[in-house]
């Protein structure tokens, strides 16, 4: 058994993070000392690497819960599907750099989209869902979504793009500057607008 203090130096999370998790019921501990400090076994540290993994994937916590809780949930088989998820993450980060180093290079007058292309992502996303999709978290991120249309689609790529055009005006400026600040604003307030929008 492990105490609080030792998890968190194990895995780098902190013990507000871990209390965090006790109280949403993301991950409980297996037991308590005799002075209340929470202590976590083997089980719960597995647990715990699962969701970390599933964190560096971005998803919200509330989708671990729902995946973690699901009666469904094979501990082998979400470290399958995580292997594959950050290795298609990857890919797509690789397909990025080598787009943006295409731009340095050539410039921006034959941009090829490719890149942004998230479809296998997306699908392994779907698969996801299929599997755990009978929690009730689950319907409640679809009946977000399918409010979502391609218009909002086409708005959301539009705004990403500017943002794209924007940061390779200023690339070479001073991050101190008044235009890369507001850059940095601007990306916040469309980070914020993002999350209302995809859950």
């Amino acid at each position: 058994m492990m105490t609080v203090h030792e998890v968190s130096k194990l895995a780098g999370v902190s013990i507000r993070t871990l209390q965090y998790y006790d109280k949403i019921g993301l991950l409980h501990p297996t037991g308590y000392t005799d002075a209340g400090y929470r202590l976590y076994d083997d089980a719960d540290l597995e647990l715990l690497q699962h969701i970390l993994l599933f964190r560096e994937l971005e998803f919200p916590l509330k989708d671990i819960k729902a995946i973690i809780n699901s009666p469904d949930f094979d501990r082998s088989k979400a470290l399958e599907q995580q292997i594959e998820l950050l290795r298609l993450k990857k890919e797509h980060i690789d397909n990025l750099m080598n787009f943006a180093l295409g731009i340095k290079l050539l410039g921006v007058k034959h941009m090829d989209f490719k890149a942004f292309d998230r479809s296998k992502l997306d699908e392994y996303s779907r698969q996801a869902k299929e599997l755990y999709g009978s929690t009730p978290e689950y319907k409640e991120m679809e009946e977000k979504q399918k409010n979502r249309t391609e218009e909002d689609e086409k708005i959301l790529a539009d705004r990403f793009m500017l943002l794209f055009k924007e940061a390779g005006k200023i690339k070479n400026s001073d991050p101190a500057s008044i235009d890369a600040q507001n850059l940095v604003k601007y990306i916040d307030y469309f980070k914020s607008i993002v999350k209302q929008q995809i859950p």
